[in-house]
């Protein structure tokens, strides 16, 4: 069981699939830098995360920006939306006589990616709300704005096995306070922090030691 001190974001499993040295930049050595993808996403998702906006229609009731967090897991963190859908087999909420069968929706900008970091944040949202509430959460859905699609996501065992692993090793590089050095590529045209990472540049230093060295110059 990990302490409060010890709570990942869950929104850095984004980060940390795509780069491990990006999440790393981020939620270690505290560096940011917005480019127009982070600007637009932050955008669209201003309506989502408005935790005041609790709709109720026919048998579901809708909460926006619902904090969660795992103990068990190490993680804390914000559902965009949770669908709360009246069922027998449910569970109670406070102030509610029904019983209800929590869904998550996570709004990502873009479309579907080649890669489990959206799954793996949607499934993790969802793990807190299990420990939480205590219920089994099958499945969860994932909403893209370029494709207005909404995409059922099944939870199966190979995928929490999957979140399990990189769980623990955000904790491992977390614990040491470790940045750790990749290999460059395109993608690395595509990261918001292009300008503050330079990997060519730091083969054998911190980005933060870099900006320290640079700013005493």
């Amino acid at each position: 069981m990990y302490s409060d001190d010890d709570l990942l974001l869950i929104s850095g499993i984004q980060h940390f699939i795509f780069c491990r040295r990006q999440w790393a930049l981020i939620h270690i050595e505290q560096q940011w830098e917005d480019n127009v993808l982070t600007y637009e996403g932050q955008t669209l998702h201003e309506r989502s995360d408005n935790p005041k906006l609790i709709e109720k229609r026919q048998n579901i009731l809708t909460i926006r920006a619902l904090p969660v967090k795992s103990y068990e897991y190490g993680l804390t963190g914000r559902c965009d939306v949770v669908e709360f859908i009246e069922d027998p087999a449910g569970v109670h909420l406070h102030g509610r006589e029904q019983t209800y069968r929590p869904n998550v929706v996570e709004y990502k900008h873009g479309k579907a990616k080649y890669d489990l970091s959206d799954t793996l944040q949607l499934l993790a949202e969802s793990m807190c709300l299990e420990e939480m509430l205590g219920i089994s959460i099958d499945s969860g859905d994932l909403f893209y704005f370029e494709t207005h699609r909404r995409e059922t996501i099944h939870f199966d065992d190979s995928l929490r096995q999957t979140l399990q692993e990189t769980v623990n090793e955000m904790h491992g590089y977390w614990s040491k306070r470790y940045t750790p050095k990749v290999k460059t590529g395109p993608w690395c045209k595509r990261c918001s922090l292009a300008n503050i990472c330079l990997p060519e540049l730091m083969k054998k230093r911190s980005a933060q030691k870099y900006l320290e060295e640079r700013l005493a110059e």
